[in-house]
């Protein structure tokens, strides 16, 4: 059965215009979910609204937006002139551009989704588009109201569909300036860059989100069948307590050995070569 479609619309590149459907393609509605409970009655509980001050329930009618404009003071606004403000949809990914895959940063993607064409009658110039794309190798930016914002899509060929992925604002993303401004311009060189090198090298694989366990919800999900089965909660063994190895001070020993080597090598080496170049030399014959 196919999946529901989160949104439909219009894929348009410059003339050429091709329905699509919209699909979640990465969602958390699979993980285990908990309810809060009355403890003394086993029943749901809900959550209300109350007056921070007079501690009364708020009704939903008597609920408006508020935006602080200082300490204790607010401008306010009405559901409807909240949603006076929402653009109009026109349901429509317009292509604005076509860029490199490469060329956007990837702290800029936000959600993916996987992008379909809405019927037989679009699946032409659904592969046109999808097709052209994949042997240029580029990915297209695009803009639409998705959700009730004008979202930017990036959208890339993805086996036989599309990947779109909203991206973040330009103001959404924090700079890195201030992460790493701590960060000293620090470089290594010659056998402990090396060293560094030949680690990484017998580590390098592939990426498989097959091998990625997610322990936090198998853990749960035993926790909840224990429980239904009656049977006693045994406590997780502590983690083994594995040795911390210092890399950067392996890495300066093993340098350090392989240069005190060299050093000692080299005036032996200029020993030798003294020796030989005064020891007498034979007549010739």
């Amino acid at each position: 059965m196919a999946p529901r479609a989160n949104w439909k619309g219009f894929l348009k590149v410059a003339e050429l215009t091709c329905p699509v459907a919209l699909y979640t393609a990465a969602s958390t509605s699979d993980r285990i979910a908990f309810h809060t409970l009355n403890r003394a009655t086993g029943h749901r509980v809900r959550r209300q609204f109350v007056d921070s001050d007079t501690g009364k329930p708020v009704e939903r009618d008597d609920q408006v937006k508020g935006y602080e404009v200082g300490s204790g003071e607010y401008i306010t606004l009405d559901p409807e002139t909240v949603a006076a403000a929402v653009p109009d949809s026109d349901k429509t990914l317009d292509v604005s551009s076509f860029i490199a895959c490469s060329d956007i940063d990837d702290v800029y993607f936000d959600k993916p989704y996987y992008l379909a064409p809405a019927g037989r009658d679009a699946e032409e110039a659904f592969a046109l588009i999808r097709d052209g794309m994949s042997k240029r190798q580029v990915a297209a930016l695009a803009q639409t109201v998705l959700f009730r914002r004008v979202r930017t899509v990036l959208i890339r060929p993805h086996g036989k569909g599309l990947i779109a992925t909203t991206l973040n604002y330009d103001y959404e993303v924090r700079s890195a300036d201030a992460a790493f401004e701590d960060v000293p311009d620090f470089k290594l060189k010659g056998e402990m860059l090396e060293l560094a090198e030949h680690i990484i090298k017998t580590k390098r694989g592939s990426f498989d989100p097959a091998k990625f366990d997610d322990r936090y919800e198998a853990a749960l999900a035993d926790l909840v069948k224990a429980k239904l089965e009656g049977r006693k909660i045994e406590k997780r063994p502590p983690p083994k307590d594995d040795k911390v190895v210092d890399l950067m001070a392996a890495l300066r020993e093993s340098a350090g050995i392989s240069a005190k080597k060299t050093r000692k090598a080299a005036p032996a080496k200029r020993a030798a070569a003294k020796s030989k170049a005064a020891s007498p030399r034979k007549k010739a014959s």
